[in-house]
């Protein structure tokens, strides 16, 4: 898989802009400001039809501007690929293949793999669960359809159930046959996730282990990943009737693979607290190198790899040991983006591969 070109109007900090770009690597590069993590951003927007780093769709047009437009010409497995991403105030977002728009943006997920390195990432380790589930979902998601539109319609039946909770409160009343025909259909559909996370995690993690000991260079630091769900080693259909009395109490369902947490341990103690800066960042990228090479492995396609303010998360040592992958054909094309030239391209030089900067 392979971007060619690139075009953006009215996106973020861009007002016009076009890229023609190198099969390999592809830098970008220049002071803080003027757009280098816009360009990587743009790239994982055609991917996932949303912004890394801004969720919020209208956000992404351009100041005092009504729209913006994203256009990607991809190359994958031979086959030409074109992806448009626009959203104008007002209206939706629009997603278009060759041309046709999709009836729905899920059915994109999957068509370009992906994987992004960020300081953002830090958030997979500070911030709460759902941050957790997000990047789980969304690795699965891209090898696996049936488990997007699982997790999709899991969720909106969720929000169903705790609008009927609400409702009880409201009117001091309850049903329990109502409530029942959530559980019903919430049952199947979390225990297939939960199947599937399962699964997922016991490919993933020897991956992900062996990335960390070639990152951090330390044989002795034990690093693990533990699975936490209601829906372990129970009976499936006890969870929602167990917590039926707490849900009534709160107005929401309590329980559920909607709770699930990745529980994330360095020496046996939670990299959270005990991990130093270093030990986190490495941990960090262990994680999305795995999560490269189990999608590289598991849909036989390449994913992209954007590399965002590397040297910001690795020191050079430890890029340069990233980078010279390159030269095993570990990784097809990269965006890298740096605020400086000099250092950016020494590291790329060695690497003896095709590339091209771009001076933002």
């Amino acid at each position: 898989m392979r971007l060619n070109n690139l075009s953006l109007v009215n996106y973020k900090s861009f007002d016009s802009a076009d890229f023609e770009l190198d099969p390999r690597i592809n830098c970008f590069v220049g002071n803080n400001g003027v757009g280098k993590t816009n360009v990587l951003d743009a790239v994982y927007h055609l991917a996932f039809a949303k912004s890394y780093f801004n969720p919020i769709t209208l956000q992404n047009i351009r100041h005092d501007q009504d729209f913006f437009v994203i256009n990607g010409q991809f190359e994958k497995k031979n086959k030409q690929e074109q992806v448009v991403v626009s959203a104008k105030r007002g209206a939706k977002r629009v997603v278009k293949r060759n041309g046709k728009l999709y009836e729905k943006i899920s059915d994109h997920i999957g068509l370009i793999p992906l994987v992004i390195i960020s300081p953002a990432d830090r958030d997979l380790i500070i911030e709460g669960s759902d941050t957790r589930r997000k990047f789980l979902d969304a690795v699965i998601s891209l090898g696996n359809h049936q488990y997007l539109t699982s997790v999709i319609n899991y969720n909106k039946l969720k929000d169903q159930r705790n609008a009927l909770l609400k409702y009880f409160a409201a009117n001091h009343k309850f049903d329990s046959d109502a409530l029942a025909v959530y559980d019903e259909q919430m049952i199947p559909l979390g225990t297939y996730i939960h199947e599937q996370r399962t699964s997922f995690l016991e490919r993933f993690t020897p991956i992900f282990k062996e990335f960390y000991q070639k990152i951090s260079r330390s044989a002795s630091e034990q690093v693990d990943i533990f699975y936490k769900s209601d829906f372990t080693d129970v009976d499936p259909a006890s969870v929602f009737k167990n917590a039926q009395q707490k849900d009534l109490q709160l107005q929401y369902t309590s329980a559920g693979v909607h709770k699930d947490d990745l529980i994330f341990n360095l020496d046996g103690h939670a990299v959270k607290k005990y991990g130093s800066q270093g030990q986190q960042k490495s941990f960090l990228t262990a994680l999305k190198l795995a999560q490269f090479e189990l999608i590289k492995n598991e849909t036989g396609t390449t994913p992209i790899l954007l590399l965002d303010d590397i040297f910001d998360k690795l020191d050079e040592d430890r890029v340069s040991q990233i980078i010279e992958m390159v030269n095993n054909d570990q990784f097809g094309q990269l965006f890298i983006s740096d605020t400086h030239p000099d250092r950016t391209e020494r590291v790329i030089k060695e690497t003896h591969q095709s590339y091209k900067m771009f001076q933002l």
